[in-house]
């Protein structure tokens, strides 16, 4: 809500540059180059703390996937409100430099409207990704993959039938699985089994703390992850 309704009172205040277009007079000219110079220095050490403190979390992905899978929102909000700033700040400084050097009103108006689209832009990116966030992700690929592993790592368990995940915070998954094991095993080692692959999938992926296993009759057609 923050990024949208800023960005659409952008977009607003442009239009009515547009209609009306007027250069920056008076003697205290200067005073906006000065505001936004500081902005811009003062957002760029922003960003760059920013950076430095995704970095630890962020690996070998692109920042891209970092801000699309993210399981806790706070780095990415935070990494796309720097830069949102940062470059709106570089907008306006085009905005008013220009205006102050040609005296065309035009330049200032269409610096607003570039920091309102910007806006609206992040605002959008934002409720894409919190949507997600808060209906429940997935797991990442690599972890369903690792649960997987640990699901057969037992003789007992012949396939992985049904395999859904999903984050109940950042750092808690819920994974809830059907299995497919040997009719002639008795019921004792079913729930040994059982019990063996939780402590593996825990082990293979810490945050998967809410874990339901379900044993069925293995069916070569229902298995959705065969054996190795």
């Amino acid at each position: 809500m923050l990024f949208a309704v800023g960005g659409l009172f952008a977009l607003y205040e442009a239009w009515h540059k547009f209609q009306d277009p007027h250069g920056i007079e008076g003697r205290w000219w200067w005073v906006p180059l000065a505001v936004l110079s500081f902005g811009i220095v003062a957002e760029g050490l922003s960003l760059r703390t920013a950076i430095r403190e995704s970095n630890i979390t962020r690996g070998s992905s692109t920042w891209m996937q970092f801000i699309r899978r993210a399981k806790s929102p706070e780095l990415p909000v935070i990494l796309l409100e720097d830069f949102a700033a940062l470059l709106g700040l570089v907008f306006a400084m085009f905005g008013v430099t220009l205006t102050l050097l040609t005296g065309n009103g035009m330049y200032d108006a269409a610096g607003t409207a570039l920091i309102g689209i910007l806006l609206v832009a992040v605002a959008a990116i934002l409720a894409v990704e919190t949507k997600s966030l808060l209906l429940g992700e997935s797991a990442t690929a690599s972890d369903v993959r690792a649960i997987e592993a640990a699901l057969l790592g037992d003789v007992h368990i012949a396939s992985v039938i049904h395999l859904k995940t999903m984050h109940l915070g950042p750092e808690e998954l819920l994974v809830a699985a059907k299995i497919a094991v040997d009719g002639t095993d008795t019921a004792e080692e079913i729930v040994t089994a059982i019990n063996a692959a939780e402590a593996r999938i825990r082990a293979a992926v810490p945050i998967a703390r809410v874990i339901f296993l379900e044993p069925d009759v293995f069916v070569p057609e229902r298995a959705t992850v065969p054996a190795p």
